[in-house]
């Protein structure tokens, strides 16, 4: 079985928030010592993090769950809680994170590259956060708050120099095991590769050294692009390479003509992704030990092909890693300039949103509105006081009156319910 996961799904599960507390100083000789209540920890985030220390999502396919700590609650005598330890997940450079319903939320296209998977929730304040003129001795505290959770779906793209684009049995894995140190299963049946295989070819010596990875991508079949076989299995993974090489069989015993496997792999190219077909290439022949070299010389000449080689000997295998390096080196010379900074994305926290229950209810859904209703005690004229004038302040109340809400219609907020009132 191989180890080469390319898909997979994960579940991230933040660390919660620890409550905050409500708690009184009661010492000997001191009166009306007042709150002390201290805030609970925020819980732990999580985040998906792109590294080349790991090569597939195989540690996901069988363990997909990943969760950060929670925080700890708030104590008496101002004591705070403890905040939760975020984790760092580590994923393949060039993973693509979507949801389940198949949007694309992230792409970690870069070594460091970070992405925030899921929030931890916040501390809940302690009642000493609430102690003002108005309010001497408040007999609440918030409740903390829960970490996100959710399911996403993680898609490898595979990012090479060289992507090495051919008919089954054409010879790919047999010319990257020879240019690289790259070991692939070979034999001679079609689809002997099932997933791709990455190369590293080494050039020069220590005054002109350079170096380029290609990737085997397993073979193509007429109708790839509409996912025949297992067409778009393999071309995502063709879609970062900079340059590409196209193998054509040019042996006796090769299916079809080298113009015609030509044709159907850049129209199977085009069809899956147009900008494939203007990306730059190297057409070449493969098998050059078992084909007529009258047919090669005339490939070349009406440059069908730029090359023919044969693995099996070696001949031409020399003129070919030299044209490779010059169609790399172009490559990245011209390619877009790209900031060095390290891409970290932290989704922004969003306000709030009016929505109305099959019932007819109105219901507040957001996290700024969500906190305020997140007391320990909300039945106390004092929480009612700050839960009122909160929502104010964050327009709650004129967003009800827009969305037609009147006087004694039900709102509904985190799991509580309130009376709307107009004039409150």
């Amino acid at each position: 079985m191989s180890s080469f996961v390319d898909r997979a799904q994960i579940h991230v599960k933040a660390g919660n928030g620890g409550a905050g507390c409500v708690s009184f100083r009661r010492e000997a000789h001191v009166e009306k010592g007042g709150p002390d209540g201290g805030d609970g920890g925020n819980g732990g985030d999580v985040w998906l993090q792109a590294s080349y220390d790991t090569a597939s999502l195989f540690l996901f396919r069988d363990f997909p769950h990943r969760s950060a700590e929670n925080g700890t609650h708030g104590a008496g005598k101002k004591k705070h809680g403890i905040s939760g330890k975020g984790i760092i997940v580590d994923v393949p450079v060039g993973t693509v994170v979507k949801d389940l319903s198949g949007r694309t939320l992230c792409d970690l296209s870069a070594p460091g590259a970070k992405w925030l998977a899921a929030k931890g929730g916040q501390g809940g304040r302690g009642n000493t956060r609430f102690l003002s003129n108005f309010k001497r001795a408040p007999g609440f505290a918030e409740q903390g708050e829960a970490g996100e959770e959710h399911w996403y779906n993680l898609e490898l793209k595979l990012a090479a120099d060289v992507a090495i684009i051919g008919f089954p049995n054409v010879g790919k894995s047999t010319l990257i095991s020879v240019i690289s140190a790259a070991k692939p299963k070979i034999a001679d049946y079609p689809f002997t590769t099932l997933v791709p295989n990455l190369g590293v070819v080494h050039l020069g010596g220590r005054e002109d050294f350079s170096e380029f990875v290609v990737a085997d991508i397993p073979g193509l079949i007429e109708g790839a692009s509409r996912g025949k076989g297992l067409g778009h299995e393999f071309l995502r993974h063709v879609e970062r390479a900079r340059a590409l090489l196209i193998l054509v069989d040019a042996s006796s015993t090769a299916e079809a003509l080298p113009e015609a496997q030509l044709e159907v792999l850049i129209r199977e190219l085009g069809a899956y992704m147009p900008e494939l077909v203007d990306r730059p290439r190297l057409v070449a022949a493969s098998k050059l030990d078992s084909a007529d070299p009258d047919v090669v010389r005339s490939l070349i000449e009406r440059k069908v092909i730029s090359l023919a080689f044969s693995s099996l000997t070696g001949d031409g295998i020399v003129d070919l890693v030299n044209e490779l390096a010059k169609l790399v080196k172009a490559t990245r010379q011209t390619r877009e300039v790209v900031s060095e900074e390290v891409a970290i994305h932290r989704p922004f926290s969003k306000g709030f949103r009016i929505s109305r229950d099959p019932d007819g209810a109105f219901r507040v859904e957001g996290r700024v509105a969500e906190r305020v209703v997140a007391l320990s005690n909300i039945t106390t004229p004092e929480a009612i006081d700050y839960i009122q004038s909160h929502l104010k302040k964050l327009g709650v109340d004129k967003a009800l009156r827009r969305s037609g809400a009147r006087d004694g219609d039900e709102v509904r907020i985190a799991g509580f319910s309130f009376d709307y009132q107009e004039n409150a």
